[in-house]
C-alpha cells in the first residue's frame, strides 16, 4: 500500500518551522556566536520545542552549515548578475557588487556577516567549502578581468581580491554594526580606498587625470 503524501497545509507548516529556525540559527550565531549558541536558545528564539530542531536538523553544525551556505550561494548570484554585465568596467563592477552588499547589510546584518565570517570554519562541511570557494572564485574572477585590461595591479589576482575583500569587510562589519549606513560618506571613502589598494599603474594615473582636470576639479 502506497503511503499519501502529508497535506499541504503540513508541508507548508513544517517549511515554515524550518524557516524559522533558519532564521534564529543565523541572528544568534552572527551575534552571541556559534559555540555560544545552545539548540534550546535556538528553540526559544524561533518559537518551538528543543526537539522540534531534530525534525528538521541533525543539530547545530547542520544548521551553521546550511545558513553559511545560503550566504554564500546568495552573493555568489550577486556578484555573477553584476559582472555579467560588460558595459560596465572593473573598477565600477567592484564598486556596484561592494555597494550591493553594503546595502545588504544595512537591511539583514546576520546574513552578510555571515558571508564573511571567518570564525568557525572547523565546523564547515565540504558542501560549504564548496559554496564559499565559488563566491570567492567568481570575485576573483572578476578581479581578473582588471588585470587583463592593465586596471588591476600586476601579481596574483587571488592575493587582490582577498585585500579587497578585506577592506570590504571593514566596511561590512561597520554598516552591519550600525555605526554607519550604507549611505555614510566614510563607506565610499573606504570603498575608494579598497579598489586603489589593487588599482595598477595605469587605472589610478587616468583617476588622477580625472580628478586633475576642470570637470573633476568642479565635481
Amino acid at each position: 500500500m502506497t503511503a499519501s503524501p502529508p497535506p499541504t497545509h503540513a508541508r507548508r507548516d513544517g517549511e515554515g518551522t524550518r524557516q524559522r529556525l533558519l532564521r534564529a540559527a543565523l541572528e544568534l550565531f552572527t551575534t552571541e556566536g556559534f559555540l555560544a549558541t545552545t539548540t534550546p536558545v535556538i528553540a526559544q528564539r524561533a518559537g518551538v520545542a528543543e526537539g522540534t530542531i531534530y525534525r528538521h536538523f541533525s543539530g547545530k553544525e547542520h544548521l551553521l552549515n546550511e545558513v553559511y551556505r545560503g550566504t554564500q550561494r546568495w552573493a555568489t548570484v550577486v556578484v555573477r548578475e553584476i559582472d555579467a554585465d560588460r558595459s560596465l568596467r572593473v573598477p565600477e563592477r567592484l564598486a556596484r557588487i561592494a555597494r550591493r552588499l553594503a546595502e545588504s547589510a544595512e537591511r539583514d546584518p546576520a546574513a552578510v556577516r555571515m558571508l564573511l565570517r571567518q570564525r568557525d570554519g572547523q565546523f564547515l562541511d565540504p558542501q560549504s567549502r564548496d559554496a564559499a570557494r565559488e563566491f570567492r572564485d567568481a570575485l576573483q574572477q572578476v578581479v581578473a578581468a582588471g588585470k587583463a585590461d592593465g586596471l588591476v595591479r600586476a601579481g596574483p589576482a587571488e592575493l587582490w581580491t582577498s585585500l579587497w575583500l578585506a577592506m570590504l569587510a571593514f566596511v561590512i562589519e561597520r554598516v552591519s554594526s550600525k555605526e554607519w549606513s550604507a549611505e555614510h560618506p566614510q563607506v565610499g571613502m573606504a570603498l575608494d580606498a579598497a579598489w586603489s589598494a589593487i588599482a595598477g599603474p595605469q587605472a589610478l594615473e587616468r583617476t588622477s587625470a580625472l580628478a586633475d582636470s576642470p570637470a573633476g576639479a568642479g565635481a
